[in-house]
């Protein structure tokens, strides 16, 4: 209950028309509100305390329970406010709003299936539009989606020309991955108002789920004149969701990458002159995020191997039958370094020469690809996800 702009005068039957009990419960409440009046909570919560305790059965005593839960949370004591609203709820279980602020109560603390419970007792109380969107809430924060659904349509029938129905419907769907339909719920929203912002930024959200990247950052170039907030939050979470790539690749080694078919195993290093010879050699790649380095620095997470895809040029030795000299590849590197300031990854691998010394090798065809994951376990972009010299980041 606000107790702004009441006077403590202005709720008050005179005491001469009560049992004395009541007019000290009633001198009682009315003290503890001049005391709240001056911001003196902790004396005004003693008062109030005190007049729910003279007179329980008192018509005034329901108000004292509300008052006292104000008292409690203006001195941060959220347990002497809850058990204060569910005094109110003792003396009175039928008063919806009792039920809503005691739930609110809960949900600001993240206690979401103790709110659940108090709104749907509001629901059933009084089927109110603010009711089931409240529940509606609390079935979002407990998972259960479709139950949210349904509560926030019974919003929409009850007030369809607020954009509230709408936003929560839309919450419901995405979080069921019905993000096209979450959209439209979102932009009829927007359509009833249109500085909505939370749904503006809702509908980039969405986008970003859907891995549609441009329409969500046109959304955060809407919001940052806006909703410069909003939009800081909306750019965190694309960052986020984006699924990692490779941005570019370099040799730090003599391994030319970039060397064309039937090239000699001995042109990469010189001591590769000598049978049976082998080096390691190493690849750089640049990664547009923060990536685990668990993920990162396991071999099995890479694979090493000669093009096979089918594109113009882009098979291994131009697709043509090997010849016997071609040395074999090894599938995976024989280690990693991953580091976390430049976000790159050094492979390390073995390049080997053939018994006769005659061994060749098609650099420019040698396929690196890199199926781990970023720091938010998102999977690597399948389309940015390898390199060859012969074509760069595939």
């Amino acid at each position: 209950m606000d107790l702004r702009g009441i006077s403590s005068t202005d709720i008050f039957i005179p005491t001469g028309q009560q049992s004395d009990l009541e007019g000290l419960a009633n001198n009682a409440l009315k003290s503890g509100i001049d005391l709240y009046m001056n911001k003196n909570y902790k004396a005004a919560a003693k008062e109030f305390k005190r007049s729910l305790g003279l007179a329980q059965n008192s018509p005034s005593a329901i108000d004292a329970a509300n008052y006292m839960a104000d008292a409690y949370l203006k001195l941060d004591d959220t347990e002497g406010a809850i058990k204060a609203y569910k005094e109110a709820i003792r003396l009175n279980p039928y008063r919806d709003d009792v039920h809503t602020k005691l739930g609110n109560l809960y949900f600001s603390n993240a206690r979401y299936q103790e709110a659940k419970l108090e709104y749907q007792e509001a629901v059933k109380i009084n089927p109110s539009s603010n009711n089931h969107f409240s529940l509606g809430q609390a079935y979002l924060k407990t998972e259960r989606y479709g139950d949210a659904e349904r509560q926030f349509r019974k919003v929409q029938r009850l007030e369809p020309n607020s954009p509230n129905g709408n936003f929560g419907l839309g919450l419901a769907l995405s979080k069921q991955g019905r993000h096209e339909d979450a959209i439209r719920q979102f932009k009829a929203a927007v359509g009833l108002k249109r500085d909505f912002y939370e749904a503006h930024v809702e509908i980039g959200y969405a986008f970003a789920d859907m891995g549609l990247m441009e329409r969500a950052r046109e959304m955060v170039a809407f919001l940052e004149f806006e909703a410069p907030e909003m939009a800081d939050n909306l750019s965190g979470y694309m960052y986020k969701v984006d699924p990692p790539k490779f941005e570019f690749a370099y040799a730090t080694s003599t391994f030319s990458y970039y060397m064309p078919s039937r090239t000699p195993v001995s042109a990469l290093d010189g001591y590769l002159k000598n049978a049976d010879a082998s080096k390691t050699l190493n690849m750089k790649f640049q990664f547009n995020k923060a990536m685990d380095r668990e993920s990162v620095q396991n071999i099995f997470n890479w694979k090493i191997g000669r093009a096979a895809a089918t594109g113009p040029g882009q098979a291994y030795n131009f697709g043509l039958p090997l010849p016997d000299t071609e040395t074999e590849i090894s599938l995976f590197p024989e280690h990693i370094y991953y580091d976390e300031e430049d976000r790159t990854a050094t492979v390390y691998f073995t390049i080997r020469q053939n018994s006769t010394a005659d061994g060749t090798i098609d650099p420019s065809h040698i396929e690196f690809k890199f199926s781990g994951k970023d720091i938010y376990g998102n999977s690597m972009d399948e389309n940015c996800d390898q390199f060859m010299g012969f074509s760069g980041v595939v």
